[in-house]
């Protein structure tokens, strides 16, 4: 039987890497997207050195249209469909990220990976999804996008605000609940929060391991025909709104 194919973007590192990881233990032939050559074969190697054999680089910028559409065209040579997408790819802007004081270019910056690179990268390998029996998306979010949570003076994070960050991460719900109802009837959609998690991403500030934090993901990447879809979840369930 054919493998199930996935694209996880931002894959070299960090949860990326892990989705990557634990995605080809479970049989998938994984595409490993990389903005940078040396650091996507250097995570290539490091998995097929695994035993994953099923793992390839795919070269990819998300912030640059001309080079997401050579991805497309990369990847189309290789497979006929694209069953996962996983927009995985993310910066956290410079910090802090005073409202009051934050520079036009930084939020900007910001919104050009975090907000336009998943459209961009959803649009250009939709056809490749659709030619999947059950294509899923799992857009890779966090829990800073949560105004509800934000409002709360009890949650944990409720101090860390930014301008650039956590709306950028709110604008992609937004996003992702009118692409799951566009799709509604033959994908999954899902938005996932892995967490505070100890990556570079954070300066190894965070406290999930990025095994535990990939998990949700993969578990959404995976979902079944009875699976929910336009859902903002973390390892703990629903996150609210």
């Amino acid at each position: 039987m054919e493998k199930q194919t996935a694209l996880i973007t931002g894959a070299n590192k960090g949860i990326g890497l892990e989705t990557a990881r634990q995605l080809a233990r479970a049989g998938y032939r994984v595409f490993v997207g990389s903005r940078d050559k040396s650091n996507g074969e250097r995570a290539v190697q490091q998995l097929q050195s695994e035993g994953l054999e099923a793992v390839e680089l795919l070269l990819m910028d998300v912030a640059d249209e001309r080079s997401v559409q050579q991805a497309h065209d990369d990847l189309a040579k290789r497979t006929d469909r694209l069953d996962v997408l996983i927009n995985n790819a993310g910066i956290p802007g410079t910090m802090p990220q005073a409202p009051s004081t934050v520079a036009d270019d930084n939020v900007r910056k910001v919104f050009e990976v975090n907000f336009f690179g998943v459209i961009r990268t959803v649009r250009i390998f939709m056809d490749l999804l659709r030619k999947a029996p059950l294509p899923r998306i799992v857009n890779v979010t966090s829990d800073l996008a949560s105004l509800t949570l934000h409002n709360d003076p009890k949650w944990e994070f409720y101090p860390f605000k930014s301008a650039a960050y956590g709306p950028s991460k709110t604008a992609l719900n937004a996003y992702t609940v009118a692409l799951a109802f566009e799709l509604k009837d033959a994908f999954k959609v899902n938005m996932v929060n892995p967490g505070y998690t100890n990556t570079e991403f954070n300066h190894n500030q965070g406290y999930k391991k990025v095994e535990d934090a990939a998990a949700p993901i993969v578990q959404y990447a995976t979902l079944g025909a009875d699976g929910p879809t336009g859902k903002y979840v973390s390892d703990y369930g629903e996150t609210p709104w």
